[in-house]
């Protein structure tokens, strides 16, 4: 006898959940900065269309489709064919592999947090100068074929912790693991940022930063590439087309509702954007009215969060007990939005294996684990954390997850049939979505993501060109760590979709 399929307890244990898988240590600094780089205020614009038009749509399809075959990306792509198997596999590769690293970045923000307690208690001294800090947790290395650098001793301690608690909640399931801990670690999340982004606010310097942000430059509005890049942002920001909400989908109720949930999803989703990008550069316009840096001093990835944030908390108070307390807090907050994104990856991969192999859950999970540990390990040194990460990274997000995005949408609404998933969704719906919902899947969504496709491909096809010219050992690693991660995941998938079930 088929055992019962577990579902969500309750309507604010799913929502919480899906929006902390959505909400992420990326929406920290990737929002921010591709509103600043494209356009500021006039970003805005072409992001609201996208969430209308493509994220909530497709969230809905997600979540409906899951419900309905009561299965995640392995189960999905197999009920619309046999022969579509190999690309539930694929897609739930993402997570596994984006996780690997993933883990590594969560892992610096748990170091951050002991060394701000250490600061509390007077032990170390970090909050003024962090780089020091970062120094030491990233090294430095050559190139990505520097392996004889070494491996970073703090990431692979601390790795260690983060994997042991995805492990942990994975393994107690959906009601007992994820549900009970998204019910806690999401709210205080929420809070948290809000309370960091009301502390910004008063910072002298603040305005000057947000009239960074928000000051609207209409002559980009009209650029192709914006609106690509708005489109780019909220398809990955709210983690769709790699298995997570899907899996999510299929633990739902028969009568949830299922619009209603899909807007309250991605706009929570979308005000934590917001709300980053108001901390961000709320902070960044105490720093530059202060100490005279620029806006773009501390890059556009981590070095925010890691480097900018210390410096802007140890001058908020003197009191050096305070700085490392507001310190724990912060990266405290960094943890719980990673670690919530970390273990809905983990869940993708799970309830896509679950469907497909008869083995207990805690056996899969462990499996998985493992495997995701060791990958973790890699880009824990010093080669690894500096160069292998951003490769793998890049690849991943700009050509796999924007193309599978394109089959998933193309395959559910042209062969499953996007008019029975906007039935089910209405069913048991208080807002119901009409016929232009169809159109959005048909017609608008693909060819968004079509042309984010096809753009991507052709600026990493002109980046190669160059590299093979200039940097033979820079195009060999964009080949092995980017290209060859990709090819890797496919084998892999097909390994898996010829596997014979249990």
């Amino acid at each position: 006898m088929e055992k019962k399929r577990e579902l969500w307890t309750s309507r604010s244990g799913f929502i919480f959940a899906a929006i902390g898988a959505a909400v992420g240590l990326g929406n920290l600094w990737r929002f921010p900065f591709q509103a600043y780089k494209n356009g500021g205020g006039a970003f805005f614009f072409p992001y609201i269309v996208a969430l209308f038009s493509c994220a909530i749509p497709l969230m809905i399809l997600e979540y409906t489709y899951g419900r309905r075959i009561r299965g995640g990306s392995i189960k999905a792509f197999k009920t619309i064919s046999a022969k579509y198997e190999w690309i539930g596999w694929m897609q739930v590769m993402v997570p596994i592999i984006v996780m690997m690293f993933y883990c590594t970045i969560i892992s610096v923000s748990v170091i951050f947090m002991v060394w701000s307690l250490g600061h509390a208690f007077g032990i170390v001294n970090f909050m003024g100068d962090p780089g020091k800090l970062m120094g030491m947790i990233a090294g430095s290395a050559k190139g990505p074929f520097d392996f004889t650098s070494g491996i970073s001793k703090y990431l692979f301690s601390f790795v260690i912790l983060v994997w042991i608690a995805n492990v942990v909640i994975v393994r107690k399931g959906i009601s007992k693991g994820i549900e009970k801990v998204s019910k806690i670690f999401t709210p205080v999340l929420i809070i948290m940022m809000f309370m960091f982004m009301i502390n910004s606010l008063r910072l002298n310097g603040a305005m000057l930063g947000l009239k960074q942000l928000f000051t609207p430059d209409f002559s980009k509005i009209l650029n192709p590439s914006i609106w690509v890049s708005a489109y780019a942002q909220v398809f990955f920001s709210t983690t769709l087309a790699v298995g997570v909400m899907i899996a999510y989908g299929s633990y739902l109720k028969e009568d949830s509702d299922i619009v209603g949930s899909s807007l309250m999803t991605v706009m929570a989703n979308a005000s934590f954007d917001v709300i980053a990008g108001v901390t961000v550069f709320s902070t960044l316009g105490y720093l530059v009215t202060n100490m005279g840096v620029q806006f773009d001093s501390f890059g556009s990835g981590a070095g925010i969060a890691f480097i900018a944030f210390p410096i802007a908390i140890s001058t908020i108070t003197s009191n050096v007990f305070l700085q490392g307390m507001l310190g724990f807090l912060f990266f405290f907050c960094l943890f719980i939005a990673g670690l919530s994104s970390s273990i809905s990856m983990l869940e993708a991969f799970t309830t896509a294996s679950l469907d497909k192999f008869k083995v207990p859950r805690e056996k899969i999970v462990t499996i998985i684990s493992i495997i995701g540990f060791l990958g973790s390990v890699c880009f824990a040194t010093f080669a690894g954390f500096n160069y292998i990460l951003d490769i793998v990274d890049s690849h991943v997000g700009n050509y796999v997850i924007a193309t599978l995005g394109l089959v998933e949408t193309i395959l559910v609404c042209y062969v499953y049939g996007v008019e029975k998933i906007r039935v089910d969704a209405n069913e048991h719906s208080n807002i119901k979505v009409g016929k232009y919902f169809n159109f959005l899947l048909k017609y608008v969504t693909p060819i968004i993501l079509g042309i984010t496709v096809v753009s991507n491909l052709g600026k990493e096809f002109k980046k190669l060109a160059g590299l093979l010219v200039e940097n033979k050992e820079a195009f060999m690693g964009e080949m092995i760590f980017g290209w060859g991660v990709i090819l890797l995941m496919f084998l892999a998938s097909i390994f898996l979709y010829l596997k014979k079930e249990d």
